[in-house]
């Protein structure tokens, strides 16, 4: 079963940047499609940035898009998320996981606190 790892989080004021890490193991790292989520208190987890396995293709959430950069790094099993120009609304824990398939429980890590003050 894939395992992820989450860093990078903290606490930055409105306008800051900090870049998230994500450590997987567990799976075919290079083929494998990696996703980035948030939750925020009280509110379900929404997907945030998704990178492709192969070709690299990227997808962001509308609320994002301009603002946060998903990377990868398959020599060192890793999946980045930049986020620059961040909003008091980006406070959430942030999560990476592999897309939903049908008929298989996703197991989560423990995620990373992100904090913008505003």
């Amino acid at each position: 079963q894939v395992q992820f790892v989450e860093s990078g989080g903290g606490l930055v004021q409105a306008g800051g940047s900090l870049r998230l890490s994500c450590a997987a193991s567990g799976t075919t790292f290079s083929l494998t499609t990696i996703q980035w989520y948030r939750q925020a208190p009280g509110k379900q987890r929404d997907l945030v940035a998704s990178i492709s396995g192969g070709s690299g293709g990227t997808y962001y959430a509308g609320s994002v898009k301009g603002r946060f950069t998903i990377s990868r790094d398959n020599a060192k099993n890793t999946v980045y998320l930049q986020m620059n120009s961040l909003k008091a609304e980006d406070t959430a824990v942030y999560y990476c996981n592999t897309p939903p398939r049908v008929g298989v429980v996703r197991s989560w890590g423990q995620g990373t606190q992100v904090t913008v003050s505003s």
